[in-house]
């Protein structure tokens, strides 16, 4: 099992900054443990200032959703399972893309959470650190 380690978080945040300054995005990357603790955060130069706690609020989604937030935004639409969920946890579950769980022999052991460009450039970056977590 792949742990997420500090060394294993510099690895991804490379890698997403990487993908980020390809799409020429600057970008907040967060990598969190599975007890939602910050393991490591980045911020690229000229990144907005409100994605600092957007990207970690997109990892502690993930992983204490266990779900992608792409996914939680599909089940807190009106009518969904998760409508209303946004407004719990003083604020800090996010229902828009870019944080993903990092699984290890199907166990969430942690996630990835990336603001600063649009959802769908958000989850690019995000699913380019999940792709090098996998790979290790």
């Amino acid at each position: 099992m792949t742990a997420v380690t500090l060394d294993v978080a510099k690895e991804l945040i490379a890698t997403a900054e990487q993908k980020a300054e390809e799409i020429d995005v600057p970008m907040c990357i967060t990598v969190m443990d599975e007890g939602a603790n910050l393991v490591a955060f980045h911020r690229m130069d000229d990144a907005l200032l409100a994605s600092i706690d957007i990207a970690q609020n997109k990892a502690y989604t993930a992983v204490s959703l266990k779900l992608d937030t792409d996914t939680v935004w599909e089940l807190s639409q009106p009518g969904e399972s998760l409508y209303g969920i946004g407004e719990t946890n003083d604020g800090r579950i996010i229902t828009f893309g870019g944080g993903i769980p990092l699984e290890s022999n199907g166990d969430v052991v942690g996630a990835v959470g990336v603001s600063g460009g649009s959802v769908e450039e958000d989850v690019t970056v995000a699913s380019a650190a999940v792709e090098k977590f996998e790979s290790l």
